[in-house]
């Protein structure tokens, strides 16, 4: 619509609320992840988006819901990235792979993408801990998909599914951050990210997993650097 004032025709500013909150989380993200959690503010996120304090503050009126909405994203990423190898159906059952090494690359992903975004995961997982009743669809898939394997014939006996997953969880979410602050290269993170992959796997078959089961993760360990650090 157009407003007519002394034969001046001036356009109405189209407002895109979806659009402007948008703009915000990635002027969030991009804070978070040069600075951390100790540098962010709504006023500062506002600047950096290019909008008004008062409609930042319309869409996140604290900094607490500026980083919980930061989580929702990086759950968002590790649920439509392929981070999980599990496959859920509509009826909520949760299936695994028979192929191991199809395990073994879902988790090479997402320590590919916390090593990527340390500050953002560390957030991520601050977060889902901190909730009392995590209702994180990321979190609540991989769960279940810790729980189906501690229950299939491919595990060791007597695994306590709650605690495997916060292990796992906590170690691909916090080297990211040590890794960031130890290496000085890109390269030196990427040896990093090897690093952990390859323990991830030898505790993997020989405290969780049924060797004999997987063979080519038994294959793949047994190649050692000339694989991780290739």
């Amino acid at each position: 619509m157009a407003i007519k004032n002394n034969n001046l025709v001036t356009k109405k500013r189209v407002r895109n609320p979806e659009a402007t909150r948008a703009a915000i989380l990635t002027a969030a993200r991009t804070v978070l992840s040069e600075d951390g959690p100790e540098g962010l503010s709504v006023s500062r996120v506002a600047n950096l988006a290019g909008v008004n304090r008062g409609t930042a503050y319309q869409h996140f009126a604290t900094r607490d819901d500026l980083l919980h909405a930061t989580a929702e994203w990086v759950s968002d990423q590790l649920m439509g990235q392929g981070f999980l190898a599990s496959k859920q159906s509509s009826d909520g059952t949760v299936t695994l792979p028979s192929d191991g090494q199809s395990l073994f690359e879902a988790v090479e992903r997402m320590v590919k993408f916390a090593m990527e975004n340390p500050e953002l995961g560390r957030i991520w997982l601050f977060d889902m801990l901190s909730s009392k009743n995590s209702g994180d669809h990321f979190f609540s898939h991989y769960k279940q998909s810790v729980d189906v394997f501690a229950e299939s014939s491919d595990s060791k006996d007597d695994i306590d599914s709650e605690v495997l997953a916060m292990i796992l969880l906590s170690g691909i979410f916090m080297w990211p951050v040590w890794a960031s602050a130890q290496a000085k290269s890109t390269r030196e993170r990427k040896k990093m990210a090897s690093r952990f992959t390859r323990e991830f796997l030898r505790l993997s078959l020989h405290g969780i997993l049924k060797p004999q089961k997987y063979p080519k993760l038994v294959a793949m360990l047994r190649e050692g650097e000339s694989y991780y650090f290739k």
